[in-house]
């Protein structure tokens, strides 16, 4: 058995060794994997400036170029010349509970690291960097140092199947998929296109200071999320919708929270309208929404 992983570690890390890049360098430092010429996936999180240092493996460094970030979906693509490093292959399915990984990274560029583990969890979220949920992620126990977030898990065969991002203690961590939506937005980013995000126009009260105020003022519990902020140039400003308004729909789904907020408005169609379902006070309305394209 134990051969056995000694096999798969010393053929995944000669198949795709080469394409596991450090990113940063002294106490800021990440991973990243090539998976297009001249193209390394990491983390947006990595990134600081516009200009990341890329080590690889051999221990040549050069400056890239970051070419697209999706900060609320932790990734970022950088441009850098990648040589003859053979990218990464795109797996091709998702792995199932208890599929063998191996994950890889190379911190900073201070050496390649190549461990074992197995899917313990699939479909699972946690918070982006500004705090917006990422759902569909991997759990998996391959261990993993600091720095090695941006890092690529992949299958017996070297194929990408998911990019480390996050740590959650006890020997388990998180990959954000690499499914064909990742592989697109990945192709979007190295051309240089913005991801773009529904865009209500608001800021909001969390869910537990919403129901303060509300009692404060002798209103009933309500679940929906609480604006406290509206812009002027938005879609929620043409509208009519004002500070103080409880969101509490938006087109056919419920909005109790501000993940529910996020996924509502990422089913809408831009340039379409829809209803918005508001408690003003004691009265509840209905407001006719455009996203713009």
């Amino acid at each position: 058995m134990l051969s056995g992983v000694q096999e798969t570690i010393t053929e995944v890390a000669s198949t795709i060794g080469d394409a596991i890049v450090g990113i940063g360098r002294q106490r800021r430092v990440g991973s990243g994997v090539v998976v297009a010429p001249n193209t390394v996936l990491t983390n947006a999180h990595n990134l600081f400036g516009s200009q990341p240092t890329v080590t690889f493996r051999d221990g040549t460094t050069s400056i890239g170029e970051v070419a697209g970030v999706d900060v609320d979906g932790d990734i970022a693509v950088v441009a850098v010349d990648t040589g003859d490093v053979a990218p990464v292959a795109w797996g091709i399915e998702a792995p199932p509970l208890g599929a063998s990984v191996v994950g890889l990274s190379n911190p900073g560029g201070r050496g390649l690291r190549v461990t074992v583990g197995y899917v313990s969890g699939v479909d699972r979220s946690f918070r982006g960097p500004r705090g917006r949920r990422i759902g569909g992620s991997i759990e998996h126990t391959a261990p993993l140092l600091p720095g090695s977030s941006g890092g690529p898990i992949v299958d017996e065969a070297g194929r990408l199947l998911g990019i480390n991002t996050n740590r959650l203690g006890e020997g388990f961590y998180l990959a954000i998929a690499a499914d064909r939506a990742m592989q697109k937005k990945v192709a979007g980013l190295a051309a240089g296109e913005a991801p773009r995000r529904r865009y209500l126009g608001i800021s909001v009260v969390p869910g537990f200071v919403a129901r303060k105020m509300r009692r404060a003022v002798g209103l009933p519990d309500t679940d929906g999320v609480l604006v406290r902020e509206v812009a002027e140039d938005g879609p929620a400003a043409a509208a009519g919708i004002a500070e103080g308004d409880l969101i509490v729909r938006i087109a056919d789904r419920d909005v109790t929270d501000v993940d529910d907020l996020h996924d509502a408005l990422d089913a809408v169609t831009p340039g379409e309208s829809f209803v918005v379902g508001v408690s003003r006070g004691s009265d509840q309305l209905e407001v006719s929404v455009t996203i713009p394209t």
